[in-house]
């Protein structure tokens, strides 16, 4: 056994003895990222354990990109990959332990013992699309897919190294000038478009990786990287020595253009012909259980497959927009030439299928989908076009019954009331084309309130939409904040004034004792106390205030050391969180005012930027990047404060909200809607998808799903407000 620790300056002399608590007992390979031991868990099972290089360790954004890699490989299905079995992405040097499988890489095969026969290039064939459908399903795109990352094991092939790929909504970027990837497997858009890459780049991999199987080389061979990116989006694959009965397949998925390449069910499709042969195309992992070899990751890994991961449950749902379009050579030639400059190879972020998790198992999902009729009504949006929608009855956060109505708003729409039964448009009132962007303040009042920041505040009728009262916002800051029957707004010099939400008379103006400048974070509908707080000068204590809205009385007012957030309410307790000095969020602060008794929670790692919900004494945390975590605010003595952690491997989301039967839900930058179960902490489901013109642009803000009942509405780029089935989220 090669020793563990080498000396000098060699990355290897870096890593530990021990993995978590897992002994390293054998090099596998390494990459440039982290070495790959061979270990054993407790019970025996063999391991793969990737360990990070030390000088990655300390890199922010490197460990966001791990821990990406993490929820990426425990999102995707089991089946087709190399399960994980534990990580962590927070320790001094992150790493991530995976079932070890026994058996070589494609490209160790291929070297060892030429191209595939016809017989057994259909196998793979036919394995890997399986693989890819699987792996799309649970809107994750590889982006890396090649013969050093397809492992080839008795219960077939095994798709390996999730270390670059990417959920099509992450916003997690590359450094400018760098293109991580392999030249020879990247889909042209790859090279000219990195950021719209979508699922078809991982089918135009898989067909020059089929390519490799049959020939010993790829479709398109240089020496020099920028001459094979060059053949790549300009030239013709070369697919001589490739069997004739899958030529034209191969062919069609090297096609240039993302939108004429098949799917990987269209793949499947193809290679199903009715005959007695049949049977030997399909992938070997279908057989009996205790036909199956102990997964994991394969011993004869070579040295640039730095990363060997697996997955949990796959999720499945509809198939992904797919990118299309072409761009010029010259766009081309000044990546590579940047991509010279920096000397690494990169990607940029991808495209995913949204897909659908399991049912809840409470049984009868599938008749009472039947009385359910989801819709969707595309609205002429402008902008980032995104609408953000409110239910009539202000009770979109688990609401039991049926809303009796919903107002949307969007960039150049102005206001526009939809049928909740249907999504028809029953009146629309559009902005002037010279405001600024129009949001939904709230439906209180009872009116419905829309706001022009720096503009005005204008409130209409429900019924007929019928403009009843506008007031000047110009002289505040931001937009009101609801506060049920008020709507409390700060000026410049500190003040805060309330608004009648029904009149838009002044209910009262003044200062609050204490706060130079305050905000409003939190109204409790059951009290009627709005909460203001204010972080002092360098973070280290927050002022916060319970205000009675519609008076401005003051009800209670404390001084709390660390800089706190409200979020919450749970009986009489105010739930905030607690954040550090680099604005990172580190535990959670329950206040009980009656007793002024403070309790403090540390999470169990930092959290970037998280957007809480509480629903009783639980908190869910959801952060940026998708992890989501479940935290009980009133433990018991000694007891655990994490109720459950769930990898969702979203990139930037909306802020959670809660419905009925246990569920949360949650919108994504591609406008997926995701729901989760939270007794559980299982994802139950997501929607596909939906962008305008298949990109994906930027907000500052991605508005929230609303609950009402069981039905759930959704909002997305693409300018669609649409509404499905929060009793069964498997069939969205």
């Amino acid at each position: 056994m090669p020793p563990l620790r080498g000396t000098g300056a060699n990355p290897e002399a870096e890593h530990p003895e021990y993995a978590g608590q897992y002994r390293l007992e054998a090099r596998l390979g390494a990459g440039g990222m982290g070495v790959v031991h061979l270990a054993r868990s407790a019970s025996g099972l063999q391991l793969a354990v990737k360990v990070v290089h030390q000088q990655y360790a300390s890199d922010p954004e490197f460990r966001a990109r791990f821990r990406q890699e993490v929820g990426a490989a425990r999102r995707v299905s089991g089946a087709f990959t190399a399960p994980v079995v534990d990580a962590d992405p927070d320790a001094e040097q992150p790493w991530m332990a995976t079932l070890y499988v026994p058996g070589p890489t494609l490209a160790d095969q291929v070297k060892r013992n030429g191209p595939m026969a016809p017989a057994e290039l259909r196998r793979l064939t036919a394995g890997l699309a399986e693989a890819l459908r699987d792996i799309h399903r649970a809107g994750v795109i590889h982006r890396d897919l090649k013969p050093s990352n397809v492992l080839l094991s008795d219960a077939g092939p095994k798709v390996i190294d999730f270390g670059i790929s990417r959920p099509y909504d992450s916003d997690l970027r590359t450094e400018t000038g760098k293109l991580i990837g392999s030249p020879p497997y990247m889909a042209p858009e790859q090279f000219q478009r990195p950021r719209e890459v979508g699922p078809a780049a991982d089918v135009f991999a898989l067909g020059a990786v089929l390519v490799h199987a049959a020939t010993g080389r790829g479709p398109f061979d240089s020496d020099s990287p920028y001459i094979v990116a060059y053949q790549v989006v300009h030239d013709e694959a070369d697919l001589t020595g490739v069997p004739s009965d899958l030529a034209p397949l191969i062919g069609q998925c090297l096609t240039k253009d993302p939108a004429g390449r098949p799917t990987p069910d269209g793949i499947m499709t193809t290679l199903r012909p009715p005959s007695y042969d049949a049977a030997a195309f399909i992938p070997s992992q279908r057989r009996p259980a205790t036909a199956t070899p102990l997964p994991g990751t394969g011993a004869d890994a070579s040295a640039d497959a730095d990363t060997h991961v697996g997955a949990g449950a796959a999720a499945r749902g509809r198939k992904a927009v797919r990118a299309g379009g072409k761009q010029r050579w010259l766009a081309a030639t000044a990546a590579l030439l940047v991509m010279g400059a920096g000397g690494v190879w990169a990607v940029g972020t991808g495209a995913g299928s949204g897909g659908a998790g399991e049912s809840d198992g409470t049984g009868g999902a599938k008749e009472a989908a039947e009385d359910f009729a989801p819709w969707r009504t595309v609205l002429r949006t402008t902008g980032k076009g995104t609408p953000v929608c409110s239910p009539a009855d202000g009770a979109g956060q688990g609401a039991t019954g049926r809303t009796a109505g919903l107002f949307c708003a969007a960039d150049g729409i102005g206001v526009t009331r939809l049928d909740p039964a249907d999504g028809r448009v029953l009146w629309s009132r559009r902005a002037a084309e010279d405001s600024p962007s129009v949001g939904v303040v709230s439906v209180s009042g009872p009116l419905v309130h829309t706001a022009v920041p720096g503009g005005k505040l204008r409130a209409y009728d429900p019924a007929k939409g019928e403009q009843v009262w506008d007031a000047d916002l110009s002289p505040y800051l931001g937009t009101p904040f609801d506060a049920g029957d008020a709507l409390l707004l700060v000026a410049e010099d500190g003040t805060t004034e309330a608004l009648d939400s029904a009149t838009g008379v002044s209910l009262w103006r003044h200062s609050l004792s204490g706060h130079r400048r305050p905000d409003y974070a939190l109204y409790d509908a059951g009290t009627g106390l709005a909460y203001a707080f204010e972080h002092s000068a360098y973070g280290s204590t927050t002022l916060v205030t319970a205000v009675r809205a519609t008076s401005g009385r003051t009800a209670w007012q404390r001084r709390l050391n660390g800089m706190l957030t409200p979020v919450g309410t749970s009986g009489s307790a105010l739930v905030m969180t607690s954040m550090n000095g680099d604005a990172q969020t580190v535990g959670l602060v329950r206040y009980e005012p009656g007793t002024r008794n403070v309790v403090r929670m540390a999470l169990p790692f930092r959290m970037n930027e998280p957007e809480v919900v509480l629903g009783g004494d639980t908190a869910y945390l959801l952060a940026h990047g998708g992890t989501l975590v479940a935290v009980d605010t009133q433990p018991a003595q000694g007891g655990e404060t994490v109720r459950w952690q769930l990898e969702t491997a979203a990139g930037r989301t909306s802020a959670p909200v809660l419905g009925a039967g246990n569920r949360l839900y949650f919108s994504t930058a591609d406008g997926r809607l995701l729901a989760v179960d939270t007794a559980r902490g299982k994802l139950l489901g997501q929607t596909g998808p939906r962008l305008r013109n298949g990109r994906l642009t930027y907000s500052s803000a991605l508005p929230a799903p609303v609950a009402a009942g069981r039905t759930v509405f959704g909002t997305a780029p693409d300018g669609s407000v649409f509404a499905v089935d929060g009793q069964n989220p498997a069939r969205w």
